[in-house]
């Protein structure tokens, strides 16, 4: 079983979440290559995708809804898992209840084996912003940090090796 954990990220928040899960996956005995979309071969190379982005103004980053555009009907071969992460879940509130799944890319998954999507918190530093964002961040009572949840990220990655089909024999491979 060959998975490709795909990301896009900007300021490597969301790289870490990827590399995060692909290093669970191969515990759980699964051959997995992760890299940044812009570098990715196509899907038709996979067993099954786990792929995830920054969210910026409630969308995935060019790169990632690129690469799902592009590979539309390999994807919609194979068990596809989503993550975005993003400011709702740092913030929380009524910013994380009235998050929605990012619709361009929910729109481009129709036809997909989606089997979830995931909103995960990033981290958050003023350099992250322009002066206006931090400003407004601020006065809304935003903090910056780190704010990924290890032990979701752990968990919800585990699931997805529960949910992959048996095939082959597990291995360690990546990039």
């Amino acid at each position: 079983m060959t998975v490709l954990v795909g990301y896009a990220s900007e300021h490597g928040s969301t790289g870490g979440v990827a590399r995060r899960i692909a290093a669970r996956l191969r515990e759980r005995g699964c051959t997995v290559d992760v890299r940044p979309l812009a570098e990715a071969p196509g899907a038709d190379c996979y067993e099954a995708a786990v792929l995830g982005s920054a969210v910026h103004n409630g969308a995935w980053l060019t790169e990632a809804s690129d690469y799902v555009r592009a590979d539309t009907d390999a994807l919609g071969r194979i068990p596809v898992w989503l993550f975005s992460v993003g400011l709702a879940r740092a913030v929380g509130g009524w910013f994380e209840k009235h998050a929605r799944d990012p619709e361009e890319i929910m729109e481009l998954c129709r036809g997909f084996d989606l089997r979830e999507h995931r909103l995960l918190a990033g981290a958050l530093q003023p350099e992250h912003i322009p002066l206006p964002g931090r400003v407004f961040y601020r006065l809304i009572g935003g903090r910056y940090g780190d704010f990924r949840d290890w032990d979701e990220i752990d968990a919800w990655a585990d699931t997805i090796a529960a949910g992959l089909p048996a095939s082959g024999a597990p291995g360690t491979a990546s990039v």
